[in-house]
This record gives C-alpha cells, sequence and structure tokens, in this order.
C-alpha cells in the first residue's frame, strides 16, 4: 500500500503535461476549453469593452 503523497505523485505523473482547464456542462459532462474557445471569448469581450472617459452618462 502506498501513502497518499505516492498516490498523488503517481496520478500526476499518468497527466499529461499541457494539462488545460474544463467546464462541466448541464448533464455533468466535461468539455475540455479549446484555444479556440478562448479565442471566441476574447474577442466577444474585445467587442463590449468601452475605453475609460468614453461612457456616456445616462
Amino acid at each position: 500500500m502506498s501513502s497518499p503523497d505516492e498516490q498523488h505523485a503517481n496520478r500526476a505523473s499518468a497527466e499529461p503535461e499541457n494539462t488545460h482547464g474544463a467546464v462541466i456542462d448541464l448533464r455533468g459532462r466535461e468539455i475540455p476549453i479549446t484555444e479556440s474557445m478562448i479565442q471566441q471569448a476574447c474577442s466577444e469581450l474585445d467587442k463590449q469593452w468601452v475605453k475609460p472617459g468614453d461612457e456616456n452618462p445616462s
């Protein structure tokens, strides 16, 4: 039987080096976050960004 530290080390070495994040969908499935998803999110944020001082108060 191995210690918890050894078990953690074994699991960590079995994982790919380039571990990325994931989101969990409504059905509980893990969906890997891709570079394309990040680029799309950044693009959407760029479209919505308002330069400070350019805001029009109502």
